[in-house]
């Protein structure tokens, strides 16, 4: 039978309430359990991805052959779609399958980007 005394007054239940963040199941944490970084951290952030982005322009101005431009352009590319998955849409603190979907969508830009590219012959 049920305990119903903590129903009298006075009578503090003997069950400790449980938390209101709980474990998701297959032991992937929820709000709360985790560091989610706080402002300093995503200043830093935007910080790299200003100068990631300052150096793509300066990339511009170089004289150097188009297949290596190209190159640095895309892996500057990957660098930022990482970094801003990662902090900004907080991939880092979510479960594996979500960077996996990530992971894949980039790898299929590369390679439509690719295709494009050779196409119109922009890796000569």
């Amino acid at each position: 039978m049920a305990d119903t005394s903590h129903l009298q007054p006075g009578v503090k239940p003997s069950v400790k309430p449980q938390s209101p963040v709980a474990p998701m199941p297959g032991g992937h944490a929820t709000a709360g359990e985790h560091g989610h970084p706080g402002p300093r951290v995503y200043v830093l952030v935007a910080g790299w991805l200003a100068v990631a982005t300052a150096i793509e322009v300066g990339l511009y101005y170089l004289d150097m052959p188009h297949g290596l431009f190209i190159g640095l352009l895309m892996f500057l590319m990957i660098v930022k779609f990482a970094t801003v998955a990662a902090y900004f849409m907080h991939l880092k603190f979510d479960a594996p399958i979500f960077r996996r979907l990530m992971v894949t969508g980039i790898i299929l830009a590369i390679i439509v980007y690719s295709i494009v590219l050779t196409t119109f012959g922009l890796f000569r």
